[in-house]
């Protein structure tokens, strides 16, 4: 299958990618795809991911650490900032068109011969197993997609079971408490795994603690990030864990809770190789860390921001390190739009979004856009002064980047669609300046 084949065979199967809508709680689909092709998650170790914000720098830190090990480590994530392509990487390296083309229609094969109608998220998910197992990863450091207990990745075995925190998400599927979601993410730990459990919350922890499978439990009391200072281009952290103790770690991210996200991954290795880290190790494998869309810094002069915050608890921190890492003098410039299936003054209220000069509303370009005039319409009932609609995303970003000044800061936040769509236009946008 060509790559634009394979686009076009899983545009077709797409489900929640495009309604939001899970219309079959069920792993048994990928169970028959895996089946089919003799299980080729169980070829090689894995570490499994959840949590409702902070999976994806999680998993970056884990699969650096792992790769400075000297391992082949396959890193699967979702969704996707530029390209498709991202969500499946070997050591940090997208999997390529031609490749692309090749596991997606071996999967489409399989389809037709188990009589199946698998999702665009299980047909990802089988393609990505297979592929790191023809590539004879060592370890596949594997994000949930939602939830954990019914997510077509939950048919590992993992070594290491990460949970980083549990918040209200998802709420079209799950809930209608937090209790609920977390009972879903338990749905991940299995006998073999070590749980490495970063939710403080107590009633929150005892789901998990309750959960009958694991082998072994590292919980928030065992381990911390002990000192978390602001430095230059990220933290100085320190962090204490079970078998160490590893102070001022340079990590280049942005934001305060970047410090238990390294906590969490360093724990996760440990566990993994039962045994510390090497500080040199530690140390190269923190230089290579990396995060598009969260918090990322694209311009200075105007200083410009994009950030991943699709919900509350997201958009909280979202606002927190906007306010306190990058104090800036001049005004301050928001660009935001979400999916209708997030409240839009629950967002704005947690992004703070009455404390900037100007509020620029888009719609995400997805069907499960909320429409640009229906958030600033919210936005003008939490008292935000200078509201704006933009036609689009790019339009957006460019009214905000024309109005700028060079003392001003913009933040482009909200649904990841909107970071995906806003990130390559002020790259361009950026380049050209300079």
């Amino acid at each position: 299958m060509q790559y634009a084949d394979a686009l076009r065979y899983l545009d077709e199967h797409s489900s929640y990618e495009r309604t939001g809508r899970v219309d079959s709680p069920s792993t048994k689909n990928i169970e028959i795809l895996l089946d089919a092709i003799a299980n080729p998650q169980h070829s090689y170790r894995s570490i499994h991911i959840t949590g409702t914000n902070g999976k994806g720098s999680t998993a970056q830190i884990i699969t650096k650490l792992l790769m400075a090990h000297g391992l082949r480590v396959g890193t699967y994530s979702s969704p996707h900032i530029n390209r498709i392509n991202d969500r499946i990487c070997i050591n940090g390296e997208p999997i390529d068109d031609t490749e692309f083309g090749l596991q997606i229609g071996a999967i489409a094969d399989l389809e037709i011969l188990s009589a199946i109608r698998p999702s665009f998220f299980e047909i990802m998910t089988a393609a990505m197993f297979r592929w790191f197992a023809d590539e004879a990863v060592d370890v596949a450091v594997v994000e949930v997609g939602m939830l954990g207990r019914w997510d077509a990745t939950n048919v590992i075995d993992s070594d290491v079971a990460v949970i980083t925190n549990i918040a209200l998400d998802h709420m079209e599927y799950a809930g209608p408490t937090v209790e609920h979601i977390a009972k879903e993410k338990a749905g991940i730990i299995k006998s073999s795994s070590a749980l490495i459990l970063g939710e403080t919350d107590e009633l929150l922890r005892e789901i998990f603690l309750n959960e009958p499978a694991r082998s072994q439990l590292i919980r928030d009391e065992d381990f911390a990030c002990e000192d978390n200072f602001l430095a230059i281009g990220g933290r100085m952290i320190t962090v204490r864990t079970p078998r160490s103790k590893y102070e001022d770690i340079l990590l280049p991210l942005h934001g305060q809770h970047q410090g238990d996200n390294a906590s969490l991954a360093i724990c996760a290795v440990e566990a993994f190789f039962d045994d510390s880290i090497n500080r040199d190790v530690l140390d190269e494998a923190m230089s290579m860390v990396a995060m598009p869309g969260r918090f990322e810094v694209l311009g200075h002069r105007p200083l410009v921001i994009i950030d991943g915050a699709h919900n509350p608890a997201g958009a909280k921190v979202c606002a927190e390190v906007f306010f306190e890492d990058f104090n800036t003098q001049g005004r301050k410039i928001i660009v935001m739009g979400a999916l209708r299936s997030r409240n839009p003054e629950d967002l704005l209220v947690a992004l703070r979004a009455n404390e900037f000069d100007v509020v620029i509303t888009c719609m995400p370009p997805t069907p499960r856009g909320l429409p640009a005039d229906e958030m600033a319409a919210v936005a003008q009932s939490i008292g935000c002064a200078d509201v704006r609609v933009a036609d689009s995303v790019e339009k957006a970003c460019e009214l905000a980047m024309k109005i700028a000044q060079d003392d001003d800061a913009v933040l482009v936040t909200g649904s990841l669609y909107i970071v995906s769509a806003a990130r390559p236009y002020i790259q361009n946008r950026v380049t050209k300046r300079t």
